[in-house]
């Protein structure tokens, strides 16, 4: 790729300043952004995007775009509402092409289960305060998809890949763990973005698992997931009793009714979906 101003130089240059209001919190180190697309990829044992549709979410003044292009997707297209950021990514397809695609709009409404040819992914440091509905949004698709790496908030980090019996363990560990392998990579001190946020951020890394869930045994996870975990102080006799067979569910998931939401298994969870 042709030699391009250092992320802080293009920031300057735009006077660029992070919207709360949007979630914004840039990081403009390159070392960084290049480590979380090279951590991902040898997760995965591959040594790039070749071949790859990538998709990236608030791509801001560009940092994790660049370190994608720099691995050979058939394509990368950023997904982005800020006006200001639309400009800069304008800018850097006059250096890369047809290969960066521009998409102006809100990523909760965006069809990521449009049909291509070629597998894809996403990579993204997701606005924390949409990231739970984007990952649940990306897990309903799971099939389009052969990877996501992603960046939240190191406790939403923690309850995503919690496991049963844990104080972090809950629906979105559940569900999570259903539809994917979760890979924790790498945590992210507050003082690599800008502005620096409160809190430490880590990368995931989300793998299908080879029996995903159905569309229709999604739903019905989400909904027992929600009532058991709405009343995890509770026993499911007492949490889950407005569902049909529940006492004959728990018998062949091999659950106890005085079991409470943490000590159910995924695995559990799904057959407790199954059977009701």
């Amino acid at each position: 790729m042709t030699e391009l101003p250092s992320l802080r130089e293009t920031v300057d240059s735009h006077g660029l300043m992070a919207k709360k209001a949007l979630g914004q919190n840039f990081l403009l180190d390159q070392n960084v952004t290049d480590k979380i697309i090279r951590s991902s990829l040898a997760a995965r044992g591959i040594p790039d995007f070749s071949g790859e549709d990538v998709f990236e979410i608030g791509p801001g003044p560009g940092g994790l775009t660049r370190a994608v292009l720099k691995t050979n997707p058939h394509s990368l297209t950023v997904i982005e509402m800020d006006e200001r950021c639309i400009e800069i990514m304008q800018e850097l397809q006059t250096v890369c092409g047809a290969t960066l695609q521009i998409v102006n709009g809100d990523a909760l409404e965006f069809d990521f289960g449009l049909k291509t040819e070629r597998p894809k992914s996403i990579v993204s440091n997701l606005p924390y305060h949409i990231s739970v509905p984007l990952l649940l949004g990306f897990l309903r698709q799971m099939r389009n998809f052969n990877s996501l790496t992603l960046m939240f908030q190191k406790e939403v980090a923690e309850r995503i890949s919690a496991e049963p019996n844990n104080k972090n363990y809950g629906r979105l560990s559940v569900i999570s763990q259903l539809v994917c392998k979760v890979k924790p990579l790498f945590n992210l001190n507050p003082n690599c973005f800008v502005p620096a946020p409160k809190i430490w951020s880590s990368v995931l890394l989300f793998l299908p698992q080879e029996n995903i869930p159905t569309a229709e045994e999604f739903k019905k996870l989400e909904k027992i997931t929600e009532a058991a975990f709405g009343q995890r102080r509770k026993m499911i006799r007492q949490s889950l009793k407005i569902l049909p067979n529940l006492e004959k569910a728990c018998e062949i998931a091999g659950v106890s009714l005085t079991d409470r939401a943490e000590n159910i298994t995924p695995n559990q969870y799904l057959i407790l979906a199954q059977n009701i």
